[in-house]
């Protein structure tokens, strides 16, 4: 959590906000806000909002309610001109150099991957349209509301702008012409989540083996300057970092207020300017 945060305070003029039961942790950047409230009264204010009744088992069922997020905070969206769902297991890099103010003009949505919208880093054009579409997911009342976890973020609702997603490329194009949702939104891999089901840029699972964070810029063993958006590290968060030791708190706080860390499958280190 303190790497994410420090590469929150790297992109200044983004606002982060979190609803949270975990606390507030110190040096919080100023741009992130932490809102405290049970696991209990978020999902009753969720409830009020959607006209539902949303009191899921398992907190993991929040990521099908991402798409819906807009609406049910748009009281926290005053005066902005987009806004986002996310996850936190992951560093962000220079985010304004890659959602530059051209492709913020051009386009209403943008994912940072090529099918599918990306539950990790959604970003929608803030407007009463875009707020409410998570409406159109089919039965999204009843899925919402039953126990199971149905990746709504990523699955159903990325079939709302993308029509016969698995069509070979030539058709997927000409089909999404049709789609006035897709022609205004932006699919385009970042490839932002090494080591997952989508192969690295070159068509080969060669994965970087070592990430670069620096000053808030972000790169990797493998593409020289070329930098990222984010790194999502969830696979070795599953499976390389799942069987070493739980660090020092006090080293990772140390740690995370570097100005460079390198990130690999043994965790984080020190990088060099």
């Amino acid at each position: 959590m303190p790497f994410f945060l420090e590469s929150c305070r790297r992109n200044p003029d983004i606002d982060w906000l979190l609803f949270s039961d975990c606390g507030v942790p110190d040096n919080l950047p100023p741009n992130v806000t932490i809102q405290s409230i049970s696991f209990g009264d978020y999902c009753r204010t969720v409830s009020e909002r959607l006209n539902i009744h949303f009191a899921p088992k398992a907190a993991y069922k929040l990521c099908d309610i991402k798409p819906a997020l807009g609406y049910i905070h748009e009281d926290r969206l005053q005066g902005y001109d987009f806004w986002a769902f996310g996850d936190i297991d992951l560093v962000y890099g220079n985010l304004r150099s890659y959602f530059t103010a051209e492709r913020l003009s051009r386009y209403d949505l943008f994912s940072t991957h090529e099918r599918r919208v990306a539950g990790h880093l959604c970003l929608m054009r803030n407007t009463r349209c875009k707020r409410e579409l998570f409406m159109k997911i089919e039965n999204w009342q009843q899925r919402f509301t039953d126990d199971q976890h149905h990746a709504l973020d990523e699955g159903a609702f990325s079939r709302i702008f993308l029509w016969r997603k698995n069509f070979p490329k030539p058709l997927f194009d000409l089909v999404g012409k049709f789609n006035p949702l897709r022609r205004t939104s932006d699919f385009t891999e970042a490839f932002s989540t090494p080591g997952g089901c989508i192969k690295w840029h070159d068509g080969t699972e060669n994965f970087p083996g070592q990430w670069f964070w620096k000053n808030g810029q972000l790169t990797n063993d493998r593409d020289g300057d070329h930098t990222f958006p984010y790194f999502h590290f969830v696979c070795w968060k599953r499976n390389e970092w799942a069987a070493l030791p739980i660090p020092d708190p006090v080293t990772v706080q140390r740690l995370a207020a570097e100005p460079a860390w390198i990130i690999d499958a043994t965790g984080f280190h020190r990088g060099e300017l």
